[in-house]
């Protein structure tokens, strides 16, 4: 079984990062769109451009949700069924880690999409990064 997994660390407090992971037009900005609401049991969907053996539906529940520090999703799309971890470490009351993980990859099909997946949460990083900063700047600005 394989995985992808990334961390990240920022210069923001670990609830605005949250929120970048938790409110549905942030997650929209850096992710997918998405019909997301923060409550275990929730399913929901996003949506993409088809890719083959995709249909540019992912399907997905969140099974854990622990604020501002953990939220897992099931994420079922074309050929894989794994589980999105979100774990955010509180490094300073300004400073925090980013953990992704994606588990649960299972056979040729899987493996496929696992490598194409890999590219895109890296191109992901920076946008989440973009979103994250304004929503600092927002704060800053609004006091």
């Amino acid at each position: 079984m394989s995985n992808i997994y990334r961390t990240a660390e920022f210069a923001i407090p670990a609830a605005t990062l949250w929120r970048a992971l938790t409110e549905p037009e942030l997650l929209s900005t850096w992710l997918m769109p998405n019909d997301f609401h923060p409550e275990v049991g929730h399913q929901f969907t996003m949506t993409t451009d088809p890719a083959p053996l995709f249909d540019g539906t992912v399907h997905l529940e969140v099974l854990e949700l622990e604020p501002p520090h953990r939220m897992a999703w099931s994420w079922k799309g074309g050929p894989i069924d794994t589980i999105v971890t979100f774990t955010i470490t509180e490094l300073s009351p300004t400073s925090c880690r980013f953990e992704f993980l994606q588990d649960g990859f299972r056979g040729l099909g899987a493996e496929f999409a696992r490598m194409f997946l890999r590219g895109g949460w890296r191109k992901l990083h920076p946008l989440l990064r973009a979103v994250v900063q304004t929503l600092d700047y927002e704060s800053t600005t609004n006091d």
